[in-house]
C-alpha cells in the first residue's frame, strides 16, 4: 500500500512537472479553448476547486441538466468511486463513496456519506430526494469529513448548492418528454423586490411517468413516479456586509411503490438445486423452484412482475432554513438555521408475489432542528474557520409487516377468529418506536503557509450525539411481545492533517491524513428480541492520501490524480438472518476493513468547440476480521464497491452561419462486478456493466431557446440496481434499473 501511495505521487509529480514546462514553453491559443474554472465552498469559504486539497469532483448546472440529474440516484456512474442506488421510490438512498456507505433502509441510521442542502446537512434518509432541482453545482468530496462539516462522515460528502436569488431579473423553463409517457417540467426565474437590499427566487419542479413494468396479475403499469417540489427564497442585503437569505422548501411524492421481480429459492425437485441447497441459477425461472407458498414466476422478462397489491410510496416534506453572513472587519460571521419535517407513508407488496405471502406498511416521520455558528478569517497566510453545531433529531415509526395472511384460514376458529399463527409465523408484527437525538460539535480548522507555496492544514473536532430509543414489538396491534428503552451518548474526536505545495500557479501535490468517524446508535428495523436493539458503536477509519491537481498546456487540460489508504474499524454492517422462520434484520459492529485505490479525473478542451471529459477509478475493498452469527466474511468484497469504474463524455458544438448552434455529445460509464452484502453469494451481485447516454441539442441565436433529442441506457441494459434475500421465504427481490429511455426536451431562458 505504501508503494501505492508513494507511486501515485511520483506519478503526479512527473505528469505536473513535464505538462508544466511544456506550457511554460507554448505560445497562448484562443481564450475560448480554455477550460472555466469552477468555484466551490467545500471548505465553508469561495476557492478554485483546484485550490482545494481534497479529491473533489465539482458538476456544474450545464452538466447536471445535460445528464438528467432529477434526484440523488441519478449522480450514480457520474463521480470516480460514487455509488447511488435504492430499493424505494422516494426514500432510503444507499450511498457510497470508495465503497464506504450502509446498505441499511432503516430512517434510524446514519450513511456514512453525509448529505447537505445548501449547508444544511439532510439526516432523514426519506428527505435525501427532495433538492435536485434548479441548481447551481453539486460538489462530491470523497473521503472523511471530519471537521468542517455538520455531521461526521467515514466515506464523504455531498454538498448540493440551488441557484441564489440574484439583483438582476433572470430565468428558465424546462420541459421533457419521454419514453413511458414521461414528463418532467422545471423552471426557475427571480431578480430584485428592492434594488441592491432584497431580491427573491422562485423554482418548481413536476416530474411524473405511467411506469417502465407491467404487473401481469392486473395488466397495469407499475413502478410509476409522480413528484411536485416548489423552492422559495429571499435574499437580504441591508448593507455591503451583511447576507440574509431564507429559503423555504416542500416536496411531495405520489408515484408506486417500487415493484421488485421476484426470485424464487426452494427447489420442489433434487434437481434444481444448487450446491448450497437453494434453487441453482439454471432453474430460476424453470417452475421447478418456487417460495413458500409454492409460487413460481417463470417470466424471464426483468420488467414484468407479479403483485396483488399496487401500493403507494407517498413522502411528504416541508423545510426552512435561514443563513446569515455578516462580516465584522477583517472575520465573517455565518450562522446556519434549519428544520425539517418529513412524513412517509408507504404500503408495499415485499415478496413481489400474487399471493399474500408479505406486506410491509412504512408509516415513519422525522423531524431535525440543527444550528451552526461559525467565524472565518480569509487572510492572506493564515485561513481559518472555527465553529459549533447542534441538531435535534426526532424520528418516530409505526411500521409493521403483515406475513403469511393468505395461511390465516388454515387457523382460524371460534376461538382464534383472525386466523393469528406466530408459531407458524402467520403473524401481523408492529415494531412501533420513537428515536430522540441531540447532537453536538465544536470544530476548527487552519490553513496557514509555512513556506513560499507551502501550505499546512489542520482542523479538530469533536461530537457528542445522544441518544434515546423507546422500542416495541407488537403483535395483531394488540399483544406486546417485548419492549426496549433505553439512553446512551455517543462521542469521538476526528480531524485532519494536511499539506499542499504549489508546484507552479497551476499545479500543486497534497498529502493528508484524516480522521473520520460515525456515530453508533440503536437498530431501528423489525427485531425480534431486545437483544437485537442493543446499542452499536462507533465507527472509525483512518484515512491517508496524496494528490495532485493541475491545469496544463495553457489550460486547456486539467488533471487531478489521487491514491488513497484506509484503516476501517468497527464497521456498521446490515445484513438479514434467518431466524425461527422469519427473516430478520440486523445491524451491528461486524468487521474491520482495509481499502484502498487511485481515482484519475481529465477534463479537456483541446479546441474551443470540444470537450471532453474522464474520470478512472480502482478500488480494492475487502473485510478483514468479519464474523457474524456463525459465519466468517473475512476477505469478502464490500458491498457497492466495484474493483474499476470509469465516466466519459464527449461535447461537440457546430457554429451556423445563421446563429443557430448544434451540439452532439455521447456519454459513457463502466463499472466493474458489485455484490449487494456482505455474504458474497453470487446471485446477489450484477455482472460488469457499461452504460450509453446522448444527447442532441439546437441552441437559437441569442441563446435563449434550447431544443433537442436525449437518450439513456441506449444499450438497453437490464441491471440490478438492488438484490434483497427473504431466505426464510423462498425469494429473492430484485429492483431492475430504468430499460432504455429516449425523449424530447424544449428550454427557455431570460
Amino acid at each position: 500500500m505504501r508503494n501505492l501511495l508513494i507511486g501515485t505521487g511520483a506519478a503526479a509529480l512527473l505528469w505536473s512537472g513535464t505538462a508544466a514546462a511544456q506550457t511554460a514553453s507554448e505560445p497562448q491559443e484562443d481564450e475560448t479553448a480554455r477550460l472555466e474554472s469552477i468555484v466551490v465552498t467545500a471548505q465553508k469559504r469561495t476557492e478554485n476547486v483546484q485550490d482545494v486539497p481534497i479529491a473533489i469532483t465539482a458538476l456544474s448546472a450545464t452538466t447536471l441538466e445535460k445528464q438528467r440529474v432529477e434526484n440523488v440516484t441519478s449522480l450514480d456512474n457520474l463521480v470516480p468511486g460514487l455509488r447511488i442506488a435504492a430499493a424505494d421510490a422516494a426514500a432510503n438512498p444507499k450511498i457510497f463513496i470508495r465503497g464506504a456507505g450502509l446498505n441499511d433502509f432503516n430512517p434510524t441510521s446514519s450513511s456514512g456519506v453525509g448529505l447537505y442542502a445548501d449547508g444544511v446537512y439532510i439526516g432523514s434518509p426519506l428527505a435525501q430526494y427532495s433538492a435536485f432541482y434548479d441548481l447551481d453545482r453539486v460538489e462530491v468530496l470523497r473521503g472523511p469529513q471530519g471537521t468542517l462539516y455538520g455531521r461526521n462522515t467515514t466515506g464523504g460528502a455531498i454538498n448540493v448548492i440551488a441557484k441564489r436569488p440574484t439583483f438582476s431579473p433572470e430565468g428558465y423553463a424546462s420541459v421533457e418528454y419521454g419514453s413511458f409517457d414521461a414528463l418532467d417540467a422545471t423552471f426557475g426565474f427571480g431578480g430584485p423586490v428592492v434594488s441592491d437590499k432584497l431580491a427573491f427566487r422562485l423554482a418548481g419542479q413536476y416530474s411524473e411517468d405511467e411506469g417502465y413494468s407491467t404487473n401481469t396479475v392486473t395488466g397495469n403499469k407499475v413502478n410509476n413516479a409522480e413528484h411536485y417540489a416548489l423552492r422559495g427564497s429571499l435574499l437580504y442585503t441591508p448593507d455591503d456586509k451583511t447576507d440574509v437569505l431564507l429559503t423555504l422548501n416542500t416536496f411531495t411524492n405520489l408515484g408506486g411503490a417500487v415493484q421488485p421481480k421476484s426470485r424464487q429459492l426452494f427447489p420442489a425437485d433434487p434437481s434444481a438445486a444448487g450446491a448450497d441447497g437453494v434453487c441453482a441459477p439454471a432453474y430460476y425461472r424453470s417452475g421447478l423452484c418456487t417460495d413458500a407458498l409454492g409460487f413460481a414466476d417463470t417470466n424471464p422478462d426483468p420488467y414484468k412482475v407479479t403483485a396483488d397489491i399496487e401500493g403507494k410510496d407517498k413522502i411528504s416534506l416541508w423545510s426552512a432554513a435561514l443563513t446569515v453572513d455578516r462580516e465584522i472587519g477583517d472575520l465573517t460571521l455565518t450562522s446556519i438555521t434549519a428544520y425539517q419535517d418529513v412524513e412517509r407513508r408507504a404500503h408495499e407488496n415485499t415478496d413481489s408475489s400474487p399471493l399474500q405471502m408479505l406486506e410491509a406498511y412504512y408509516f415513519n416521520n422525522q423531524k431535525q432542528l440543527s444550528q451552526e455558528l461559525r467565524l472565518a478569517s480569509d487572510g492572506e497566510k493564515l485561513k481559518w474557520v472555527v465553529g459549533a453545531y447542534y441538531m435535534n433529531d426526532e424520528t418516530t415509526s409505526d411500521s409493521a409487516y403483515d406475513i403469511l395472511r393468505i395461511l390465516r384460514p388454515l387457523f382460524a376458529s371460534p376461538s382464534n377468529p383472525t386466523g393469528a399463527s406466530p408459531e407458524n409465523s402467520v403473524i401481523f408484527l408492529g415494531y412501533p418506536y420513537t428515536q430522540e437525538t441531540d447532537s453536538y460539535a465544536v470544530f476548527g480548522q487552519a490553513d496557514y503557509e509555512i513556506a513560499p507555496r507551502l501550505f499546512l492544514t489542520a482542523g479538530l473536532r469533536w461530537s457528542a450525539d445522544e441518544k434515546s430509543m423507546d422500542y416495541s414489538t407488537i403483535a395483531e396491534q394488540a399483544v406486546t411481545l417485548f419492549t426496549y428503552q433505553a439512553d446512551k451518548t455517543f462521542s469521538d474526536w476526528s480531524g485532519k492533517i494536511g499539506l499542499k505545495y504549489d508546484l507552479t500557479d497551476t499545479t500543486n501535490l497534497f498529502a493528508s491524513y484524516s480522521r473520520g468517524y460515525k456515530s453508533g446508535g440503536f437498530f431501528g428495523g423489525n427485531a425480534d428480541s431486545p437483544e437485537q436493539i442493543e446499542p452499536y458503536n462507533n465507527e472509525t477509519v483512518d484515512a491517508f492520501e496524496v494528490g495532485s491537481k493541475s491545469d496544463l498546456l495553457g489550460n486547456r487540460l486539467r488533471m487531478n490524480l489521487s491514491g488513497f489508504y484506509y484503516d476501517y474499524q468497527d464497521i456498521q454492517a446490515y445484513s438479514t438472518v434467518e431466524r425461527g422462520g422469519l427473516t430478520v434484520q440486523v445491524l451491528d459492529n461486524a468487521a474491520s476493513a482495509e481499502m484502498y485505490g487511485a481515482e484519475a479525473e481529465f477534463v479537456a478542451r483541446p479546441i474551443a468547440n470540444l470537450d471532453l471529459s474522464l474520470g478512472l477509478a480502482w478500488l480494492h475493498a475487502e473485510y478483514g476480521d468479519y464474523k457474524s452469527l456463525g459465519d466468517d466474511y473475512s476477505g469478502n468484497k464490500m458491498p457497492q464497491a466495484p474493483e474499476f469504474s470509469l465516466t466519459g463524455r464527449g461535447a461537440y458544438t457546430i457554429d451556423l452561419d445563421s446563429g443557430f448552434q448544434i451540439t452532439p455529445s455521447v456519454d459513457v460509464s463502466y463499472r466493474s462486478k458489485v455484490y449487494f452484502d456482505s455474504t458474497n453469494r453470487e446471485r446477489l451481485s450484477d455482472p460488469e456493466l457499461w452504460l450509453v447516454g446522448a444527447e442532441l441539442s439546437i441552441l437559437t441565436p441569442g441563446g435563449h431557446v434550447e431544443g433537442g433529442l436525449w437518450g439513456r441506457n441506449l444499450t438497453d441494459e437490464a441491471y440490478l440496481t438492488s438484490a434483497n434475500p427473504i431466505d426464510s421465504l423462498g425469494v429473492d427481490l430484485l429492483t431492475y434499473s430504468r430499460p432504455r429511455s429516449v425523449g424530447v426536451f424544449l428550454r427557455y431562458r431570460y
